[in-house]
């Protein structure tokens, strides 16, 4: 059948025969579409798989920066901050009760024994003793009126004219006067007593070091109002790691020199080191005792204290070789033979502001990276940038 352009053919309009007829050549033109678009795809798709074959071949070399081990012996000085104490130090407060009406004490003040170092309001514990005062003479005139009538009573007795049921009470009334009389003393004591607490007074000589509480404050009984420090006795405090501890000596000579002049220093001995470690900090204080300390190492001076430690087959690392394989320390290690880095757990020594001291787990010649070891997976091959002696 043919649809002649401008013509009616089997009823059909004019205007209808052109779609018609691309239609009819509308096949023809696909399919010569369909082999220009595999032309091109085809040779892309050869191209992409001849890339990926490469890139699979082609291993994935990593650089690396390493150090070579070599464990040194020697001499190992270890250097701490800490600060000048009084070796006896005490938190002293009121025995009494009330209102701190006086505090003519500071930080930094020189106080000598039976100084006052702060008053509370008296005015309650005098009209405590004024009570006192009449109760003991209400029971001494209590005490005065049974003892007559004791006397008394012993001579009708004598004579007859009283039965024993009666003196017997006035010989326990007489008693009972008598152990009135003296909790009443008792308690007078200890009414002035308590009058004298109202002064804080310094219990030896000594420098205040801390006022917790000021004027105005109402403090009660044992409270620490002021701390005294007697300086006769100084002591340089340091604090710790538990590290350290396990490594260092029992009882090491610690060489403790002024921060501000280097030229003073004492060498001390280790006193005391607390059982347990600080909650915050998680160190231990450890207090070296200085008795011959010179003038210029005050309290509160800042010190260092240096340790001289033997050391043997030290081997130190950067502390960016470290990282974390099953929560405990190891490095990556290469085989120069194969160029593959494997890990190594090791065992730390201790740890120091930009190294570590490792105790364990490494041999003399063993090349360890240093840098990037966080993108190493066991087996890799790396190629060494540079590599220095430890």
């Amino acid at each position: 059948m043919r649809i002649v352009s401008g013509r009616k053919a089997h009823g059909m309009p004019a205007f209808v025969s052109q779609p018609v007829d691309r239609i009819a050549r509308a096949p023809s033109a696909i399919a010569w579409r369909i082999c220009r678009l595999y032309l091109i795809v085809l040779p892309l798709i050869v191209i992409l798989g001849g890339c990926d074959k490469k890139e699979a071949a082609a291993p994935d070399v990593r650089p690396v920066r390493t150090v070579t081990v070599s464990p040194g012996d020697g001499v190992q000085r270890i250097t701490l901050t800490g600060e000048i104490r009084a070796r006896y130090e005490s938190d002293l407060g009121f025995r009494v009760d009330g209102k701190i009406i006086a505090r003519p004490v500071d930080v930094g003040t020189v106080v000598k024994k039976g100084d006052i170092l702060a008053r509370v309001d008296p005015q309650k514990l005098r009209q405590d003793l004024l009570a006192a005062k009449a109760e003991s003479a209400s029971a001494e005139a209590t005490l005065v009126k049974n003892q007559a009538n004791e006397k008394r009573q012993a001579t009708l007795l004598k004579d007859g004219w009283t039965t024993h049921v009666s003196y017997d009470d006035a010989l326990a009334a007489l008693k009972t006067g008598q152990s009135q009389v003296e909790a009443a003393r008792a308690r007078l004591r200890q009414a002035e007593d308590n009058l004298t607490y109202t002064e804080l007074r310094a219990d030896a000589d000594g420098v205040i070091t801390a006022v917790p509480a000021n004027v105005g404050q109402v403090v009660s009984t044992g409270q620490a109002v002021v701390r005294l420090a007697q300086p006769g006795e100084r002591e340089a405090v340091f604090n710790v790691s538990d590290a350290m501890l396990s490594t260092s000596p029992q009882y090491p000579p610690v060489i403790v020199v002024l921060a501000s002049n280097s030229t003073v220093s004492v060498i001390g001995r280790v006193r005391y080191v607390s059982p347990q470690a600080d909650a915050t900090t998680r160190t231990y204080e450890v207090r070296i005792s200085v008795p011959d300390a010179p003038e210029q190492m005050r309290l509160g001076a800042t010190v260092t204290g240096g340790v001289s430690l033997e050391t043997t087959d030290v081997v130190e690392l950067p502390g960016s070789a470290l990282f974390e394989k099953d929560g405990k320390p190891a490095v990556w290690v290469v085989d120069r033979k194969t160029d593959t880095v494997r890990t190594q757990p090791i065992s730390i020594g201790r740890y120091a502001a930009d190294r570590v001291v490792v105790r364990e787990g490494l041999q003399k010649g063993d090349v360890v990276v240093t840098g990037g070891v966080q993108k190493l997976i066991s087996g890799q091959k790396v190629r060494l940038l540079a590599a220095t002696s430890r």
